[in-house]
């Protein structure tokens, strides 16, 4: 596979709808993903032969999209040694979303009373969408993760006080 091949991959990739895709062909190897925000790696610095790898980092196709999605969803405060509460860690690794789609209200919102059992956020895993519960009742003091974020196992989510 050339350089103008992958090239021309990528293009295709960020244009889809896709949120991962891999490709394996003898020593070829080649992985994109949409769930984390990376640089793009220096594809041309690996045309010799062996494995190559390369992660496209998502980009917005218009600003009043992004500005509604940031209205929608504000991004996690910063962490502060005034933040009050318990954090809720997301027991697995995958996607976080804070609504149950693009057009629904968010699960909770920061000043939010919760009652044990309800559901702060889901995470998909594997094409599974896992929703996960407050562990008490409370008040959210503190959403840590962003809509469409990639958390890993043990991240804070939610804190609730």
């Amino acid at each position: 596979m050339n350089l103008n091949d992958i090239k021309d991959l990528m293009a295709q990739f960020d244009q889809s709808s896709l949120r991962e895709f891999s490709y394996k062909n003898g020593t070829d190897e080649l992985q994109f993903s949409k769930n984390e925000a990376r640089l793009v790696s220096e594809v041309a610095a690996q045309v010799a032969p062996g494995p190559v790898l390369a992660t496209v980092s998502p980009v917005a196709t218009s600003s009043a999209s992004t500005e509604t999605v940031a209205e929608e969803f504000p991004a996690p405060a910063e962490t502060s040694v005034a933040a009050e509460g318990d954090v809720v860690e997301s027991p697995l690794v995958g996607v976080a979303y804070l609504a149950a789609g693009p057009d629904k209200p968010a699960f909770v919102t920061v000043g939010d009373s919760v009652k044990k059992g309800q559901t702060l956020v889901i995470i998909e895993a594997m094409k599974v969408m896992n929703e996960i519960p407050a562990p008490k009742d409370g008040v959210v003091t503190e959403i840590l993760v962003s809509n469409e974020e990639m958390v890993e196992f043990g991240k804070g989510l939610v804190r609730i006080k």
